[in-house]
């Protein structure tokens, strides 16, 4: 049996510190997805042209080298640069991707289909956390999910905790306090300076000794 393990970050390194170390853990990368933000442009032109992926969840159109967004091998080797109404500019791999990707077509023909908080629900998260995890890819922050089997679930939510992962239960507080109460589809893309805010809003602040 398997258990899914979602984490939200708030920096994309943290996020890929992570996916290596649930790697090293024993956790193939074909169980591993990853859906991180683009909307200030680290990963390079988001290209318009929704992207298909393969069977292992990997993109397959609108793909950047997997060089060009840090990923020399494993699951960072089949990130591809999406754009999807809802989330914005994303950079996508791994089974999450998919739906991610998925949503975003029928989302541009005016199809129903599945999207990433239905995704999230399927996997076993509370409607809440799904929420809070797809609105903090929209602001700007890294979704990790990974299927992990049991013996490996203690050792993972380690991985996950000391790789600076985002409490949802807080994270979601916070945005209630601006006013937010759902993730919204039809809402507008964060542009790069709300971006570089959002992030900036929850920096640990360092406090002088002198």
């Amino acid at each position: 049996m398997t258990k899914t393990l979602t984490r939200l970050f708030d920096d994309y390194a943290d996020a890929t510190a992570a996916l290596h170390d649930l790697e090293r853990l024993g956790v193939p990368h074909s169980h591993i997805s990853i859906v991180a933000s683009n909307a200030d442009g680290a990963h390079g032109d988001s290209d318009t042209t929704l992207g298909d992926v393969d069977d292992r969840g990997d993109v397959s159109r609108g793909v950047s080298t997997g060089a060009a967004v840090g990923g020399v091998g494993g699951l960072l080797a089949g990130l591809g640069l999406l754009a999807i109404p809802g989330l914005g500019p994303i950079v996508a791999a791994g089974w999450l991707a998919s739906t991610v990707v998925g949503a975003g077509i029928g989302a541009a023909g005016g199809a129903a289909t599945g999207t990433i908080v239905g995704a999230l629900k399927d996997a076993g998260h509370s409607e809440e956390d799904a929420h809070v995890y797809s609105e903090g890819v929209r602001r700007g922050g890294t979704l990790l999910s990974a299927r992990v089997e049991d013996d490996l679930v203690t050792e993972a939510e380690a991985v996950l905790d000391r790789n600076r992962s985002v409490d949802a239960t807080t994270r979601g507080a916070a945005y209630r306090q601006d006013g937010w109460s759902r993730f919204d589809e039809a809402a507008p893309a964060y542009t790069r300076d709300e971006v570089a805010a959002e992030r900036n809003r929850y920096r640990p602040t360092t406090t002088s000794t002198y």
